[in-house]
Order: structure tokens, then C-alpha cells, then sequence
């Protein structure tokens, strides 16, 4: 742990002591910390690093506008892998699956392909797949175990694991970070690295940790994250970060109550969790995957609500877990301000019946929707096996549409959205928006509140289009070029409209400069540039 005055690419500036640490008292009262830069946003927020989102009030300095959340719809012909081959059944324990879990589906821009890793039979071994659309994959034969697609090295298992496509590294040989646990329950994890997320290098011990754990890179703050399982009041998270890979995975034994431990107490359900109907049982928090999109640190709570794993070894059904929605801003508090499950668990006849789990890049993106990947199984109530409810595990992709978490809705009555106090750099503002029935303008004002000459609502060219990717005009001008650097405020105009998302951007091509997630074919690299 450190002392720190780092002031962040929106403006934040962390506090003294980071990453922090939650008061014991607070964690048994399961009430953890709201991002405190909600309550005390910067003075100026700066734009320019990604699109801006909805999913906080961290913007808005008022608005008369409803806000709804939006959910990802499920492909019709799911499930998009299941497992076809003799290596995606364990042999040990008879279970099937061919599922990423926490693995990841990044897009090799070298390759214009996309490729996910994924487990081939539960706690068996982890294989690649390849795909030009992202929907339909195909198995390459590697040389690591010729004639399969398995890509995990030395004999080893997996349990818990993720691949991240290293875009940063300068470095040819480590293009690829791979975290693994085997199955167990407490123990050290290993780290390894890959030139081309084939052929890894001899792994590295971690520190110790439960199964469950998993890791993902922070780009805003250039650090390695790692997502510890925890068991302080059931299933939980610890935190742990680094400027290195490999030197943030030497978190040691320690418990996050020793103070000199790297690891802290990071996250969990907590009271405002609803209890699922189907179990009654209150939640806990299994996992958490997060990655950089645009703006903001994207994350998905894994829930679990039981049943008990007593009950599906006897019954050969899958335990319920199901995924939410979190949003972080400076990539370790994190705001849940809608509690539904954004990905449930499929009726009682569904592929995905129960285990539903995030991906650990948690999405792709396109131009116009974002595609999620993500994992469910069915089980085997015939099996008798102690594994049964890991059986006939499979991946599943579902769509929303690009920054389509949250909008803010204007009916027939006018509305409007007034942001804080902002400061830019960039020449043209964008907006992600539904106004085909309706109409969106846009006015900007001073800091001190006066409409500027030029851009007032009177001036701007209505907007009445349903595009993720809109130019604002006014009748004498489109740039901002004259406004860049200076300190002002958005005015929203909306009428029969939602507003998913606005930016400013260097050119009319209208690139955010933000992060993609796992990537697409619309980009070059990690940041749509």
C-alpha cells in the first residue's frame, strides 16, 4: 500500500492511502463505500478520454429527465460452442463443458479474427478457438497437443483463469498474461505469459489464494489488477494491484486485516442485494471480471443465490448465479445503482439453466452494439457424480446496443441535461441517441452560465435520427475548436428522445479515444482511435 495524490484522466484524484481500505465494521454491516467522487466530483471534469455514460450522476449537474436501464438480449440460437470433442469431457469426473468462464474472446487485429479461450471439460484444460464473425468458431489443431486445440501446457488443470491480450507491453514474448488457479480450494495461483496465447511460459507462483480468483489490466491507471476470492461473510473479493504483471501477483499470505498486506478488502453483495425468489437465499458476491470501455471501468458482479453446492451434488443441477452490471470510475469503487441482473439463468429446460458467469474481458464491441459472452450450464441430473451440476457447461453471446446500459428519457414534454463544469481539447461533439420521433439539441454554456453566441438551442440543428454515432451542428458552426481548453457546460435539449452517450472528438470520423473492451473489426487496437 501507498500514499498517493494521483490525479486520474476525469479529474478524480484518489485519496492519500491507496488502494483503501474499508472499515471493518462497514464490511460486517455490508454497507461498502459509494465511489466518493460522486459526492465530491472534480471542480472541472476533463473530456476527451471516451465516450461519456450515463450509469452515474457523475456529469449531471441536474436533469428533468428519466433514466432507464437496458439489459442485453440473448442470441435466439445460443448456445455458440458446446462441447463436441473428447478433450472438453474430464475424464477424472465425466463433466462436460466448452465455456470461457473468466477466459477471455479478444480480436486479433493482426489477424482480423476474433479468439476465445475457453475450458475444455470442467477443471480439465483450456483450449482456443478462432472466429470471423464472433459467432460461429472454429477449433485449430496447435502443436502443443497435436490434433486438439488445447493450449494449457505442463500437465496443469484449470479451475479458475483468465487470458488478457497485452496491447501495452513492449515486450514480443509477453503479447498475452494468462492467470491460473487449479481446482482446489486455497493455494497460490501461477502466472504465465505467451508471444502468441499458444505457447506459454513456465508459470510463476502467486500469492495464495481461493478458487475463483481471476485478474484484469487497468489501463487509465496502468496497473494489474487482481480479483482475489475472499470468505469474510461468504463469497467476497480482495483487491490487489501493480504496475507489473508479475510483480503484482506477489501479494504474499497475508490477511487483508494485517496492515502491511498487499491485499485489501475490496467488495461484496450486500444489503441492497434482493434474494432471489427461486432460493430465498441471500446472495453473495462469487466473482467480479471488469474492463476498460470507453470512459469508465466496466464491470460484472457475479451473484451467487444458492443453492448450496450440497444440493446440486445431490441433484445434478446447476447452482444459481447471475451477472450485474457495476461501473467504476477509478477502477476500485464501484457504483450498482440498478440492482437487476443484467444476465440471468435460462428457465428450468435452458442450456443455461444455472453457473451463469462473465467473461473475463466481459465484452466485444462494434460500431453499433456490444456483444457479451457468457457462460451457462445445464448439468446432469442422471449422472450421480459429484460434478454432475458442472456438466454440459456452454457459451452463450447476447447484444445491447453500443453505450446502451443507461439513457436519459425525455416523453412529450420537453427535458433537458445540464452537465458539471467541463474542459476539452477536441474539435466536434457526438452523441449516441434515439431521437428518431423526437428531436435532441444541444447549447452550451459559460462557466458561469450565459449561453454562448452561436450555440444556443435556437441555433443548433435538431437532431430527430436513432444513430450511435450522431454530429451536433450548429448553424454557424460545427467545430469547437474555439472552446478547447476553456471551461463550460452541456446543455441536453430532448423531446421524445434518449441520450445513451455523448464525446468530443478530434475529427468528424468522430473516434472517442476510448477503450473497446475486448475489440472489434471497427478498430485498430484497444482504443478507438
Amino acid at each position: 500500500m501507498k500514499t498517493s495524490q494521483e490525479v486520474l484522466y476525469n479529474g478524480i484524484r484518489l485519496p492519500e492511502v491507496w488502494p483503501p481500505r474499508i472499515n471493518i465494521a462497514d464490511r460486517k454491516e455490508k454497507e461498502y463505500p459509494a465511489p466518493p467522487y460522486l459526492a465530491d466530483p472534480p471542480e472541472v471534469i476533463p473530456l476527451g478520454t471516451g465516450r461519456e455514460l450515463f450509469v452515474d450522476d457523475f456529469l449531471l449537474e441536474n436533469t428533468t429527465c428519466s433514466r432507464s436501464w437496458h439489459y442485453p438480449e440473448k442470441y435466439e440460437q445460443n448456445p455458440i460452442l458446446k462441447p463436441e470433442y473428447p478433450w472438453e469431457v474430464n475424464p477424472e469426473n465425466g463433466s462436460s463443458c466448452a465455456c470461457p468462464k473468466s477466459g477471455g474472446v479478444w480480436f486479433d487485429y493482426d489477424r482480423k479474427i476474433y479468439r476465445m479461450w475457453y475450458e475444455g471439460g470442467w477443471l480439465n484444460t483450456i483450449c482456443c478457438a478462432e472466429s470471423k464473425d464472433g459467432i460461429h468458431w472454429e477449433r485449430p489443431q496447435y502443436d502443443v497437443f497435436p490434433g486438439t486445440n488445447r493450449v494449457l501446457p505442463y500437465g496443469l488443470k484449470c479451475d479458475s483463469w483468465t487470458v488478457v491480450h497485452d496491447y501495452y507491453t513492449n515486450n514480443d514474448n509477453e503479447r498475452y498474461k494468462m492467470f491460473l488457479m487449479e481446482p482446489g480450494w486455497i493455494a497460490r495461483g501461477m502466472c504465465m505469459t505467451s508471444p502468441d496465447g499458444i505457447h506459454w511460459s513456465k508459470p510463476i507462483a502467486t500469492g495464495m489464494a481461493g478458487d475463483r480468483t481471476t485478474m484484469f489490466y487497468n489501463p487509465f491507471r496502468k496497473k494489474w489488477c487482481y480479483s482475489l476470492r475472499a470468505y469474510f461473510d461468504g463469497r467476497a473479493r480482495n483487491y490487489v494491484e501493480g504496475d507489473d504483471f508479475i510483480e503484482a501477483s506477489q501479494w504474499g499470505m497475508d490477511s487483508p486485516d494485517n496492515p502491511e498486506s498487499k491485499a485489501v478488502y475490496w467488495t461484496g453483495a450486500d444489503r441492497f442485494d434482493p434474494i432471489h425468489p427461486a432460493t430465498n437465499i441471500e446472495p453473495q458476491l462469487y466473482n467480479l471480471d471488469a474492463v476498460p470501455y470507453e470512459s469508465i471501468m466496466l464491470g460484472f458482479f457475479q451473484l451467487h443465490y444458492g443453492p448450496p453446492n450440497e444440493v446440486g451434488i445431490k441433484t445434478g443441477i446447476p447452482k444459481i448465479t447471475e451477472l450485474e452490471f457495476a461501473y467504476s470510475r477509478d477502477g476500485f469503487h464501484w457504483a450498482r445503482p440498478d440492482r437487476n441482473c443484467a444476465l440471468r439463468c435460462g428457465d428450468n429446460n435452458a442450456w443455461d439453466r444455472g453457473y451463469v458467469q462473465s467473461l473475463g474481458n466481459i465484452c466485444t464491441v462494434d460500431e453499433d452494439k456490444l456483444t457479451f459472452y457468457f457462460t451457462g450450464f445445464y448439468g446432469n441430473e442422471e449422472s450421480g457424480t459429484k460434478s454432475a451440476m458442472y456438466d454440459k457447461g456452454a457459451t452463450g453471446i447476447a447484444f445491447l446496443r453500443r453505450d446502451g446500459f443507461v439513457s436519459l428519457d425525455a416523453a412529450e414534454q420537453e427535458s433537458e441535461i445540464l452537465t458539471r463544469k467541463i474542459r476539452f481539447d477536441s474539435n466536434y461533439l457526438f452523441v449516441n441517441t434515439d431521437s428518431e420521433k423526437g428531436s435532441l439539441r444541444v447549447e452550451i454554456l459559460d462557466e458561469t452560465g450565459n449561453v454562448l453566441n452561436g450555440f444556443s438551442r435556437q441555433d443548433c440543428i435538431s437532431i430527430a435520427a436513432n444513430k450511435t454515432k450522431q454530429m451536433v451542428s450548429w448553424k454557424q458552426n460545427n467545430s469547437l475548436a474555439g472552446l478547447a481548453g476553456k471551461t463550460v457546460r452541456f446543455r441536453f435539449i430532448l423531446q421524445n428522445a434518449k441520450l445513451y452517450s455523448f464525446w468530443v472528438s478530434p475529427s468528424l470520423r468522430g473516434e472517442s479515444r476510448g477503450y473497446v473492451a475486448g475489440g472489434g473489426p471497427c478498430y485498430h487496437g484497444p482504443i478507438d482511435d
